[in-house]
C-alpha cells in the first residue's frame, strides 16, 4: 500500500475500542474537531467525520465502493479457496462490483423502485403491519425486534422478490447468516454464510424459473428477467443480487424501526409529541435516521490520488466514511446531540448520497411511517416491559445492533 500523505501529524484515536461502540459520538466529535480527515494506523485507512468531507467523498468519481471481497484477502490461502463460491457471489453484488456494474444494476432497479410503485405498496404494508400487531396484541408482551421490526420488512421484500410468505421464515434465517459477511472474517461464520448463500441462490433459481413461465408478475424478478432478455444481466448476477436485496431490503428498515422505538422510550417527551400529533411522524422518522446511527459507516477505495483538506489519499487506500458522525456535525445540525422529532429535516446522509443513494430509501421511510402511525394509534400506551432491559451486540467498527427490545403493548 502507498504511504499516507498527511498535512499534519496523525493523532492517536482508538477506533477499535469496544467500549466506544455503544456510544461512538464523543470519539466522533473529537475526531471532527481535531483531525476530521484522519489517517488511522489501526485501520490502515482514512477516517472522515465532517459532513462536508463525507458529502464530497460520496460524489468523488475517484473514490469507489470498497469491494467486500477484500476481506477475503485476510484469510489464509487454503481457507480462502474453500470460500470461493461465496467470494464469487459477493463480487456480483450491486455496490460491490465495478462502478460500471453498480450503475448498470442501479439503472435496472430504478425501473422498479419508482415513487408510484412504492406508494402502491402502502395498502400491503398496512395489512402486514396490522397482521403482526394482531398477533402481538394476543400476547401483550413481546420482543419488538424479533416479532415486529424484523418480520415486517422481511415480508415486504419477500413479496417484492416473488417469494411466498409461507417461506419467509427461511429468508430471515438466511439473512441472519449473511450478516457475517458484513462484519467478520471469522472463517467458521463465513462458511455458514456460504452455505446460506448457496441455498438461497438455489431456492431463487426455482422462483425465477416460475416467473419466467408466468411473466407480468409485477415484482422485481420481472424487471430482472426482462433485463436478461435484453442481454443486460446474466442469471447468476440476478440470483446473486436477489441475495443482496434480501439482506439490504430489510436490514436497514428493521434497524430504523427497532432503534427508533428505543429512542422514543429513551426520550418520553418526544414519544408524547408523536402520540399527540401523528402528523409529526414523517419528521420523527427523519430524526431517527439522523440521530439513531441507522447507517453508521460505509467504505470507499481510492482509484487515483485524491486531495482532501490538504491530505493526499493515495491509490488503493481505504476511506471510512463515518455517516453517523456526519449526521451529528454541528456545522449542519444545530444542537446535534439533541433528539428532536420536531426538527426540520436536514441533509442527513443515512441513505448515502449521489449515485450511491439507497434505492430503497422511499420504501424504508414508508414502512417506518406506517409502522409508527399504526403502533401509536392502536397501542398508545406502548412502553418498555417491566423488569427487562434491551440487549445490544457489537456488529462492526464502532457499531452496535439492538438485539432485543421487550415491550408491553
Amino acid at each position: 500500500m502507498s504511504q499516507a500523505t498527511l498535512s499534519q501529524q496523525p493523532l492517536a484515536f482508538d477506533l477499535l475500542d469496544p467500549q466506544a461502540a455503544r456510544n461512538p459520538h464523543p470519539l466522533y466529535h473529537a475526531l471532527r474537531e481535531k483531525q476530521p480527515v484522519h489517517w488511522s494506523p489501526q485501520l490502515q485507512g482514512w477516517v472522515l467525520t465532517r459532513h462536508a468531507d463525507i458529502s464530497q467523498a460520496l460524489k468523488a468519481p475517484r473514490l469507489v465502493a470498497g469491494p467486500m471481497t477484500m476481506q477475503f484477502e485476510r484469510i489464509p490461502e487454503e481457507e480462502r479457496k474453500q470460500l470461493t463460491p461465496l467470494r464469487d457471489s459477493v463480487a456480483m453484488w450491486m455496490g460491490h462490483t465495478t462502478h460500471e456494474g453498480h450503475l448498470r444494476f442501479q439503472a435496472l432497479l430504478k425501473r422498479y423502485f419508482t415513487p408510484r410503485t412504492v406508494e402502491d405498496f402502502r395498502p400491503r404494508i398496512q395489512a402486514l403491519t396490522d397482521s403482526l400487531l394482531d398477533a402481538a396484541a394476543a400476547k401483550g408482551t413481546i420482543d419488538l425486534v424479533q416479532e415486529l421490526a424484523i418480520p415486517l420488512p422481511s415480508m415486504v421484500i419477500a413479496e417484492m422478490l416473488g417469494v411466498p410468505l409461507t417461506d419467509e421464515h427461511m429468508l430471515q434465517k438466511w439473512s441472519r447468516d449473511l450478516a457475517a459477511i458484513f462484519s467478520t472474517a471469522d472463517v467458521k461464520q463465513l462458511h455458514q454464510s456460504q452455505k446460506s448463500v448457496t441455498e438461497m441462490m438455489d431456492y431463487m433459481r426455482g422462483v425465477l424459473s416460475k416467473y419466467r413461465r408466468s411473466p407480468d408478475s409485477g415484482n422485481i424478478l420481472e424487471v430482472f428477467l426482462r433485463a436478461q432478455d435484453e442481454g443486460l444481466v446474466s442469471e447468476e448476477e440476478i440470483l446473486a443480487n436477489c441475495v443482496l436485496l434480501l439482506f439490504a431490503g430489510h436490514e436497514t428498515t428493521a434497524r430504523l424501526i427497532s432503534r427508533g422505538m428505543a429512542l422514543l422510550f429513551d426520550h418520553p417527551e418526544q414519544l408524547a409529541l408523536l402520540r399527540q400529533d401523528p402528523s409529526l411522524i414523517p419528521q420523527g422518522v427523519e430524526e431517527m435516521l439522523r440521530y439513531g446511527d441507522i447507517a453508521a459507516m460505509i467504505t470507499r477505495l481510492a482509484t487515483a490520488q485524491v486531495e482532501l483538506d490538504g491530505n493526499e489519499i493515495q491509490p488503493y487506500q481505504m476511506v471510512y466514511l463515518m455517516l453517523a458522525a456526519a449526521n451529528r456535525d454541528p456545522a449542519i445540525f444545530p444542537e446535534p446531540d439533541k433528539f428532536d422529532v420536531t426538527r426540520k429535516p436536514g441533509k442527513h446522509v443515512a441513505f448515502g448520497y449521489g449515485s450511491f443513494y439507497c434505492l430503497g430509501a422511499a420504501l424504508a421511510r414508508l414502512e417506518a411511517h406506517v409502522f409508527f402511525e399504526t403502533l401509536l394509534r392502536r397501542f398508545p400506551q406502548v412502553r418498555p416491559a417491566k423488569g427487562t432491559t434491551a440487549t445490544w451486540q457489537q456488529r462492526s467498527l464502532l457499531t452496535e445492533d439492538l438485539i432485543t427490545l421487550p415491550v408491553e403493548l
